[in-house]
Parts: C-alpha cells; structure tokens; sequence
C-alpha cells in the first residue's frame, strides 16, 4: 500500500482547505481499503469534543452534528488510549455509542486509529463495514502509518482555514511555540521568503492587476532569456538529451496555458508571485502523483522552472522593501544574516516556525535583546504579512490581530519592562559580588558592533565569547585579512583594556555560509567548528593573523578554540597560531603571543579536561552544545526542545567536573552558554567555582543584581541540594523555589508563566 500512502498524502499536500484535505482522506482511504464508511472526527479546542467533519458512507447530514467527548463512544475511547481499537462487532462492545442520525446501526466492523500532533490527540479516523470481521494487522498497520503521516497537514490546513476565517473578521487569535528570547513585541508581521522557494511564497493580493500581469509577462521573458543564454553557454558540454532539457523549459514557458492559468488567477487579484507558485506546484504534485518513473522525475523540472522565474517576478516586484517601524520578523528559519537585514531601530521581534530556544538565532535574538518565539510548526506564516500580532517571548504566545483588551495588558508589561531597566541601571558600576564577598567576572557575548556601546553601558568586565562567525554570515564571500583585522581592532580598541576573547571560525551545524556550504546527514556530528578550520589552514591562519594584527599596541586579545574534543587539535591549532605569530613578528609587528583557550563542548573534552588544562592557558565552557551533546538532543528540533534542558543532572555533574578539574591544576574556567545568564543557572556556576561568566548584554543587569543579592555560603547549600536530584523539572522546581524565597523572583521577572520548552 506504499503507493497508495504516498499518492493520498500528495493530494493532501495539494488541497486549498480544511474541507478539501478531509474530503480526499474519506473518500481515497474508503477507495483504498474497500471499505463502506471512512470518517474523520477532529477536536473542537474550544469545547474539548470531538465532532464529525467529514465522512464517506455515513449520512453527510450528520457532519457537523455528532460530538464525542473523550472517552464517550467508541471515538471518545481512540482519543483516551491513544492508540487503535479494531473491533469485529462495534455494537457488542460497551463504549458503543448509537448516533441515529449517522446511519451507522448497519455496520459491525470497526477500525479507529488516533491521529496525534505534538503530542496531543488532533482527530480519529474511523473505517467501518457491514459484515461482522475483524480488520486485518496489515490494514490496521496501513491506517496507523496513514494518521501519524496526516498529522501535520491536517494541523497545518486548520489553521490556514482558522487564519483566513479571522483575517476576513479581523478577529483576535493565537499560537503557540518555544519561548526562546524574553520579552515582549507589539508590532506589524514582515515575512521573509527563500527567493526561489515555490512553497515559501506568501499569500498576497495585488492593488493593480494590469500592472501586475506586466510583472508576469516581462518575468517570463527575463527567464526565457537567461535559459536560452545558459543553454548556449553549456552546449559544448552537455550531451543532447541534457540540452533537450532546456528546450522543454523553453517550451514550457511558450505554453500559453500555463500563462492562462497564472493570468487568471492574477485577475483574481492574487499577486504575481503567489499565482505562479500556486499554478506550478499543482503542475509539480500532478507529476509527483504520476505512476510512471519517468514522468515522476520529471516533477523536479517543473519545480526547477518554477523557481527560475519565481526569482524574476521576485526581482521585477521589488528590490528593496521597506520595513515598517516596529517590524515584527517572520520566516520558515530565520538566520543571523536575516535579522541583520533589517534596521535595527526597526525590528522588535522575531518568530521562526523552525528552531528552538536554542538554535543560533534564538541565541543572537537574546544577544540583540529580541523578543522571540521559535518552532511556531503550525503557523501558516505565508498568510499573515502585515498583519497585527504580539508576541510574548515569555510565554512562547503569538497573538494575531490583538484586541484592544490584549494590548493594554501587553503595554503594561512593557513599562514594567522599561521600569525594571531603569532600576537596575544603577548596577552598572558597581562588582558583581556576593553579599558575603565573593567576587565573580562578568562577561558578554557578542558578535555585532551594536553590541558593544549596551555591553559597556550594563558594566561588562570584557568579552568571554566574541562570535567572529557573524561577519563571515553577513558576507557572499570570506572576508580578506584585512577586512577582518579592522572588525576585530574595533571590539579589541572598544573594550581595552578588558579582555577580549575571541572564537576561532565556529561555522556547520546550524550555521551555514552560502559561499561555503556543508552538505551533511547530520551536520552537528560532522564537519564544523576547529575541524573545518584544520582542515583549511588558510582559512585559519587568515584568521589568526588578523586577531593578533588587530591586538597591536592593546594587548587584551584571547583566542579560544571551539569544538575541541582531543588533544591532537589543540596541538593542531597551537602550531598554526605560533607560526602565524612568528610570521608577524617577521613582518615587524610588535606584539605579543595572546592565551590560547579552549571551549569544552563535546563529552571526550569533559573527561580529558586535566590533559586539555595542562596545555591550554584557559579553559570556557560552551554549555549550550555540551548539553546538546550530553543529551543527545539537536537543539534546533522544536520536536525535542522539551528535552533539552541545561539544568539536567546530567550536566550539572559535568560542569562540576570540568571546574574542580580544571582548578586542581591552577587553570581558570569560564562559560559562556545562555545557563550563565539565567539567574538560578547563575547561582549554581558561582558554587561550582566557575571564575567568569559571559552572557548577552541584556543578562548582565539582572545576573549582577542576582549575585549581589545572595552569600556563596547559601549558594553551595542549593548546589548541594539540586546535585543529587534525579530530573531537570525537580532541579528547576527547587531553584525557583530559592529565588522566590529570597525575594529575587518578582524583580527579576521571572514568573511561573516566563519559559515554556516546548
């Protein structure tokens, strides 16, 4: 039955709306399984019920009028187990329900199956027979993979049908996602598309339809153009049947009723854009459904045409949009480079329908102080561009078309924000000590210039993690020695004579350069950080050059090696950073040999963190991958997000380990994952012994007014107390629970409702 799987869940994928979606389910599953009824029931959120919204061999009649509660009827039963239940005779069994308005009295057999998203029972489908028999292990099977395979779709085409519902009423509703930077935004959506993603463009309606059928036409002539020079170019090159290739692209766009058709829903006053993507990926899921190999692959053609001129339209529509004030962004995966796109003074927030609180962007948004919400995975964010929302980087809360009520509650908590601010600018100046005298370094992470005047204003002691990464993001090349020797001479002269530590290229992972891309199965396993860097010494050296180059005459430059997990490539990395010191000094340069640091990030460091101290002149916890790793957990997958948690005893023991280790040899240890900027993470770091915390400039405030709140004698009491338990939420429930009880809870911000994980 995998053909028929495959062919159900395309046709799915291809439905405008709700209604359609559950149309093609009932109808193809009863073709499928030769059966009398198919019926889906779907969760009403508002009641809790399930209600009959689409069926094939019951009374259509009744669609809309059946409602089950959870665990009432045999539906109800599906919802509360969780799990199938195939009956032969349906009426004999005590949860037997009679509908009389269904019709169903006539049939015995009885096969529903759950169908779950994130978690949480979305539906049942039901397949019913006359005849008294028991559904086969292979049909059960076949109906399972179908519901767990429908899911998403389903939850996805409801909420495009709620959005299009509310957007016509301007009616207030919400989503929910992964708290990932706190705060919160009340502004106006901007969506940002792939230029070339067919399925990424969003729903817009155009003000002139002349003008817009204009845009269309000359796309179309841009791009038959540019694959009539490409197929020129390449001809000596290609074999025939590769240059038929770009004949039948030619010929495709001559197809004056692929014209038509995109024609006629533009004088629907749908943009340009969105009018062809609809139009070519219909053409694209009609290949995909063919039977036949060939006409199949064929669907990748058509996709590849599809975005060609997609990029035209694109480039014919405009070429620079203008971000409205308090600028809200809004995209499939938003990457660093993306957020610097926009003003700054424009941009409020960010929402990502991928990722999670721990993602590289999640972590640049608290760096920026940006309310954000990541792995929304239901939000239909093509539909909603310019429109009103709020969102609560506290909760993980989206709120589109705001009521007046909402927003007054929302503006409230803002000039708390605000007000909050203002009473702990007065730490600026003053140590971050304990109440009993234990002094502690903080430190900040950045990797814009707009960091650095906020850092030096909140009192930073330096920079524990300077991202050198963002300006190989921000480019469409590598950055010259030169141009990264004056970005590095401007943090280094910003700070001095604080210290400066800077990360050697930390790139792979979630962190791609388009002028360099890593192709991987599991990119967090693979090529990234000091592998690449070793890997090309050219890169590495360029880079090393440029540091201590840019340290002449300042002194306060640290470099620190990411993604350490043997002796060997600190080895590695020490002989390049020495050479290229060497070849400075040869060149005249007056400097000197800046410390070589280590990050402990991955498990083989934590246990070889004794041989790494003896060789290292400093040693920095990378905390957020060293749980990502210790966890086994991706930490951009919103699926696993409920996972990953930084107070996992696990890790807690680990990082105990790395700083009595690391201390037993006279090394000082930092960290500089987003645990040291949490208050209760705070507390922890500082009884362990860690030397030096470094976190975003919008932390440091509050960690400070935290550490001076509390005796390091109390501290070790709590550290002592968590290190034993047996699971984060425990962890996390005895830390708050400390806080509260010193009264840091209510002026820290920090209630019940502040991080959600998923």
């Amino acid at each position: 039955m995998l053909g028929s799987l495959r062919s159900i869940v395309q046709e799915v994928n291809a439905a405008r709306d709700l209604s359609a979606v559950l149309e093609i389910i009932v109808r193809r599953v009863r073709e499928i399984m030769h059966t009398r009824v198919c019926s889906v029931y779907l969760r009403d959120k508002q009641l809790g019920n399930y209600v009959l919204m689409a069926t094939d061999g019951l009374n259509p009649k009744a669609v809309g009028q059946v409602h089950l509660a959870p665990g009432e009827g045999l539906v109800g039963n599906v919802v509360t187990r969780e799990e199938p239940i195939n009956l032969e005779r349906a009426e004999a069994h005590p949860a037997f329900q009679y509908f009389p308005s269904t019709g169903e009295e006539r049939f015995s057999a009885f096969l529903g199956t759950p169908i779950i998203h994130h978690r949480a029972v979305l539906g049942v489908l039901v397949v019913q027979q006359e005849q008294q028999r028991r559904f086969d292990e292979g049909e059960e099977a076949f109906l399972v993979t179908l519901s767990a395979q429908l899911a998403g779709a389903i939850a996805h085409a409801e909420a495009t049908g709620l959005l299009a519902t509310i957007g016509k009423q301007r009616r207030e509703t919400h989503f929910s996602g992964i708290a990932a930077s706190p705060g919160v935004a009340i502004g106006r959506t901007h969506i940002v598309t792939p230029q070339a993603n067919l399925s990424a463009v969003p729903y817009s309606e155009c003000r002139d339809i002349d003008v817009e059928l204009t845009l269309f036409q000359q796309a179309l002539v841009a791009a038959q153009k540019e694959i009539r020079e490409v197929g020129e170019r390449l001809k000596c090159d290609l074999s025939p049947e590769e240059r038929a290739l770009f004949d039948a692209y030619i010929s495709m766009l001559d197809d004056s009723s692929l014209a038509v058709e995109v024609c006629n829903r533009i004088k629907q006053q749908l943009s340009a854009p969105r009018a062809w993507a609809e139009v070519m990926l219909e053409h694209v899921r009609r290949f995909e459904a063919m039977s036949d190999s060939y006409f199949r692959d064929r669907a990748a053609d058509v996709r590849d045409l599809g975005a060609r001129v997609l990029v035209h339209l694109r480039q014919q529509q405009q070429t620079d949009r203008e971000y409205p004030d308090n600028t809200i962004l809004i995209g499939e995966e938003l990457t660093a480079a993306v957020l610097a796109e926009v003003p700054r003074e424009k941009l409020i927030g960010a929402v990502s329908v991928k990722g999670s609180s721990n993602s590289h962007v999640a972590i640049i948004a608290r760096a920026m102080g940006l309310p954000a919400v990541m792995g929304v995975q239901d939000l239909p964010y093509e539909t909603i561009d310019g429109v009103d929302m709020v969102v609560d980087g506290y909760r993980g809360d989206l709120h589109i078309h705001p009521g007046a009520e909402l927003k007054r509650r929302y503006d409230e908590i803002v000039a708390e924000e605000q007000q909050l601010a203002r009473n702990l600018d007065h730490l600026a100046k003053l140590p971050a000590v304990t109440s009993d005298g234990h002094r502690v370094r903080l430190l900040v992470n950045t990797g814009l210039m707009a960091d650095v005047v906020r850092s030096l204003e909140r009192g930073a002691e330096g920079v524990g993690l300077f991202r050198t990464e963002v300006p190989f993001l921000l480019r469409d090349r590598f950055p010259s020695e030169e141009e990264q020797r004056e970005i590095y001479r401007e943090q280094l002269e910003a700070f001095a004579p604080l210290p400066v530590t800077m990360r050697t290229l930390d790139i792979g992972g979630d962190k791609a350069l388009a002028y360099f891309p890593i192709e991987e199965t599991n990119p967090f396993l693979g090529w990234r950080g000091i592998r690449v860097t070793l890997d090309h010494p050219e890169i590495f050296l360029a880079q090393v050059r440029a540091m201590m180059k840019a340290s002449q005459g300042l002194n306060n430059l640290r470099i620190m090696l990411p993604m350490i997990s043997g002796l060997n490539e600190l080895e590695a990395s020490r002989k390049l950073v020495e050479r290229a010191y060497r070849e400075l000094l040869e060149e005249g340069y007056e400097i000197v040999m800046p410390p070589l640091g280590v990050m402990v990030e991955v498990p083989s460091a934590v246990y070889q963190v004794r041989e790494l101290a003896e060789r290292a002149d400093f040693i920095s916890v990378g905390s957020n991958d060293l749980t990502q790793y210790l966890l086994a957990v991706d930490r951009n997958n919103s699926r696993v997000a409920n996972i990953y948690h930084a107070l996992h005893p696990a890790v807690l023991r680990a990082l105990q380990e790395i700083v009595t280790t690391a201390h037993s040899v006279g090394i000082e240890v930092g960290i500089c994952g987003e645990l040291a900027g949490e208050p209760g993470g705070a507390i922890l770091l500082v009884a362990m012994g860690y030397d030096m915390l470094s976190m975003n400039a919008t932390n440091l405030p509050r960690i400070k007014a935290t550490l001076r709140a509390i005796r390091q004698e109390d501290a070790h009491l709590l550290l002592q107390q968590v290190i034993h338990m047996h699971c984060a939420e425990d962890i996390e429930k005895a830390v708050h629970s400390y806080l509260k009880k010193i009264g840091l809870k209510k002026i820290l911000r920090l209630p019940e409702q502040e991080k959600k994980t998923g």
